[in-house]
């Protein structure tokens, strides 16, 4: 396969997966902001500001000179043609780049990128000239990028020869996947709950149960734990549990297997091979108990320069620079 071309297939995915989480993310928020005002947060504006810092955009945000308030940043992260990574935009470079490879995609999923693209833009003119934020259009707007994600992840597991044109597409959803659980999780836990409140509290048992309800694990966790919500617990679901599709060890056990079809195909295991099973035994070998005590920021932090690190190697070893 040409470099360009699996270029194309691993950022599509990428991208797709991407629109899918800021979705997730300002949904999660908006619900946070809507807690009862007993649970009320004395730093105002810091679910705002999470969103941002999850999406890794708060910078670029903080540059625009905005006010850190709902409209705002829900402009920035869902239409904004100046933010590379807003909703708009992913699915806009999601398009382009199925164009680029049209003959490498089965029919079902150039339908459901096109015709996503084109319900992107009838939004896109509802938003245009609004003085005033409409949270009921945002709501059935955020609705339509997870059904538009699900449908094209759905069209590409079902019909796509396994061949190295999907374990580029799957590198991409899984790479990305891995960067976002991870950047959700530290959010919560070093940006979110204010310094006055304890962890354990009802705005932290509340906070979680919006965060797993973004990564559609709430269900998941009561069926594993059966017990309240605890902040380890949230951890070990979304960190060490093999079972969770959005987990990091799930998202690296794909991501390990995808390589090494790869590597198989062509001949050859590469810097990314490597790479990827440092990673996935680092996750085989780690316990909560361990996590927590080394601090779950750094432990992330880590992760998420390591996954970083994979996608560069990828690059270099597989696709265009």
């Amino acid at each position: 396969m040409l470099s360009r071309t699996a270029d194309n297939l691993y950022w599509l995915s990428r991208y797709m997966e991407r629109a899918d989480f800021l979705a997730r993310i300002v949904q999660a928020t908006q619900r946070l902001t809507s807690l009862p005002v007993d649970y009320g947060q004395p730093r105002q504006g810091t679910e705002w500001e999470s969103a941002l810092a999850s999406a890794g955009v708060e910078e670029a945000f903080l540059k625009t000179g905005a006010p850190m308030d709902e409209a705002s940043v829900v402009e920035y992260l869902t239409f904004s043609v100046d933010n590379p990574s807003s909703i708009r935009n992913c699915i806009e470079y999601a398009r382009a780049n199925a164009r680029s490879v049209r003959t490498a995609l089965t029919i079902e999923m150039w339908e459901a990128i096109n015709s996503a693209w084109f319900e992107l833009k009838r939004f896109e003119q509802i938003n245009i000239g609004r003085s005033r934020f409409d949270r009921e259009e945002l709501t059935r707007f955020l609705d339509f990028v997870k059904k538009m994600s699900l449908d094209f992840d759905g069209c590409a597991y079902r019909t796509m020869l396994r061949n190295d044109a999907y374990w580029f597409s799957r590198l991409g959803v899984y790479l990305e996947r891995a960067d976002n659980t991870a950047r959700i999780l530290d959010v919560k836990y070093h940006v979110l709950l204010p310094e006055s409140e304890a962890i354990g509290g009802s705005l932290d048992y509340f906070q979680w149960t919006a965060i797993l309800r973004a990564v559609s694990a709430h269900t998941a966790y009561h069926w594993v734990y059966r017990q309240s919500i605890k902040p380890w617990l949230v951890a070990d679901l979304l960190i060490l549990k093999m079972e969770m599709p959005r987990s990091l060890i799930a998202c690296y056990d794909n991501i390990v297997y995808f390589l090494d079809a790869l590597g198989r195909a062509y001949g050859i295991q590469g810097a990314s091979q490597r790479h990827a099973r440092n990673v996935m035994e680092r996750l085989q070998t780690a316990t909560t108990r361990e996590i927590f005590q080394s601090g779950l920021h750094e432990f992330i932090t880590t992760f998420v320069e390591d996954n970083s690190r994979l996608g560069e190697t990828i690059s270099a070893q597989y696709l265009v620079i």
